[in-house]
């Protein structure tokens, strides 16, 4: 009865700080940069159509802005658009703010400027966070989704990409003090392992000896390597499109950004030149 106890307050201890690391910021994926590649952008697309499309609405972009990464219109009609939309409407969705409430406990939030939001001023970009938010969901049969996420611990989204991903086992290793047998705190790994089908079991072990600090990990098992492998570009994809989303005329810009040096160096040549004559006989 005791050891359940412990078990128990150690599993909500590291509910706890799973919370808190996720706030200050759990270490985040780097993205693969693919944002000048408009076949992964075209993916990101569909991918983000098919799969996010039906809850989150992008109503900052509208069908026809998908031009810029290399399609057509009809490409657009054809793949991208469903039946009552046109190619110069806004990415809406027809799930109310208050059915998403209802059915997830918050409405879907939109993903327009996702990427910008999510990014950290000289640190990891808003790609990396949503690279590695969809590389992060595990099964947990004690949500209400069925589903929970490492980066967004108590997420009311489940994993609309589960069949894409494949099965995979989490093990999360906890070190951190408890109170001992004789009152004085001791070092105690608390090892909680979940299941393809989201079924926890913990186990925990006093560590003798131990002289380091808190620690957190955490390790996925895909069950199926090949089936993860694939769904890590598809996570990349979408990253990379909703990267490009938040700000469409970042490729524009950076082309116009790289002219603008080259016309400086020029400029700069020719006025050091004109400075040099001007003054060649004045001493």
């Amino acid at each position: 009865m005791n050891m359940m106890k412990k078990l128990l307050g150690a599993l909500i201890l590291l509910l706890s700080c799973t919370q808190v690391m996720a706030d200050d910021g759990i270490k985040l994926d780097k993205m693969p940069d693919r944002i000048h590649d408009n076949a992964t952008l075209q993916n990101g697309a569909k991918l983000f159509v098919n799969y996010c499309l039906n809850c989150h609405a992008a109503t900052s972009l509208r069908y026809n802005k998908l031009q810029d990464i290399g399609l057509t219109p009809d490409q657009i009609k054809d793949n991208l658009l469903f039946t009552s939309d046109k190619i110069g409407d806004l990415m809406n969705v027809s799930m109310s703010a208050a059915d998403g409430k209802k059915w997830f406990g918050a409405a879907a939030p939109d993903l327009s400027v996702m990427a910008r939001a999510k990014s950290i001023n000289a640190g990891p970009s808003g790609g990396d966070y949503i690279y590695t938010y969809l590389r992060s969901f595990y099964r947990d049969t004690t949500t209400q989704t069925g589903w929970d996420n490492l980066v967004f611990p108590s997420v009311g989204m489940p994993h609309v990409l589960w069949q894409e991903q494949g099965p995979r086992e989490l093990t999360t290793k906890t070190i951190h003090r408890v109170d001992g047998a004789d009152g004085q705190k001791v070092w105690e790994e608390l090892t909680i392992e979940y299941g393809p089908q989201g079924y926890w079991t913990a186990s925990a072990k006093q560590l003798d000896g131990y002289t380091g600090g808190a620690t957190e990990s955490f390790e996925f098992k895909a069950l199926d390597p090949d089936r993860a492998k694939a769904y890590d570009d598809q996570a990349a994809d979408i990253a990379n499109f909703m990267t490009w989303m938040a700000e469409p005329i970042q490729l524009k810009r950076q082309q116009i950004g790289i002219w603008v040096l080259v016309f400086l160096a020029i400029f700069f040549v020719a006025a050091w030149r004109l400075n040099a004559t001007y003054w060649k006989h004045i001493k």
